[in-house]
């Protein structure tokens, strides 16, 4: 597959005087896994909106080509419907009973949930709801995926379990993706490609191509390199001499 997913054209983003988004300007190949970090503040969830299609740009244009889905800080899942049934919302556009059966089960091995597919949310651990909620983004024809600090809310520990289920989903269901993370340690162990944002009105500070495959150790060159050159761009301090303590992931967030 080739040409551009997502296309942002002289974007400007404004709620009421606040300007959020200035002339940004943005093409997002079909297949490329992009991340996006920045301060806070800076209209990394607005970005995504407006890819999404939930904000419309104030000037400028949003282009899109294919479906998109979208997974987000907070867990969607429904409540009142079991495991399947949240995943089974995302194959509703199949008629095929039988087909859509299969998927189903299909997704639940792919997640390896098969024996907690009668269970509730709130009878899942947040790895798994995390699991059920990009299923269900996965499942279907959807060609885009959103993702917006998806494992922000989990364990540092959980979050490394959760960065290569979504790798070795990617891998079996390929997609365009666009994940929003505070974490830049992540965003290097994931992308293709990471964008910087400024502080508001945002615009791309920098870009980093981030090379080798999918997903990397912590301590690869690529990631520290790439971690190293975000912190540096965003005025983070990662010089850790106090008693000769190494740096933690967690540090770098």
């Amino acid at each position: 597959m080739s040409g551009s997913a997502l296309r942002l054209q002289n974007v400007r983003k404004s709620f009421g005087a606040v300007e959020v988004l200035r002339d940004l300007n943005l093409d997002i190949a079909v297949g490329e896994f992009t991340a996006i970090v920045g301060p806070s503040g800076c209209g990394k969830t607005t970005l995504l909106n407006l890819l999404s299609g939930f904000e419309q740009p104030t000037a400028g244009s949003v282009i899109r080509q294919g479906q998109v889905r979208m997974v987000y800080q907070q867990d969607g899942l429904f409540p009142w419907l079991t495991a399947a049934e949240n995943i089974d919302l995302g194959l509703r556009d199949i008629q095929d009973p039988a087909l859509r059966s299969r998927q189903l089960e299909e997704l639940l091995q792919l997640i390896r949930l098969s024996g907690f597919q009668e269970h509730y949310p709130h009878q899942l651990s947040g790895g798994m709801r995390q699991r059920v909620e990009l299923a269900r983004a996965l499942a279907g024809s959807s060609d885009i995926l959103l993702l917006d600090e998806p494992f922000s809310a989990l364990d540092y520990i959980t979050r490394m379990h959760m960065r290569r289920e979504l790798s070795n989903l990617l891998d079996i269901k390929p997609r365009t993706v666009v994940l929003v993370t505070h974490d830049i340690e992540e965003a290097a162990q994931l992308a293709d490609r990471i964008l910087v944002l400024s502080g508001g009105p945002s615009n791309v500070l920098k870009t980093l191509l981030v090379h080798g495959e999918r997903l990397r150790n912590p301590t690869h060159p690529e990631v520290t390199i790439v971690v190293d050159e975000i912190a540096a761009i965003l005025g983070l301090n990662l010089d850790y001499h106090e008693q000769d303590r190494t740096p933690t992931p967690m540090d770098r967030i």
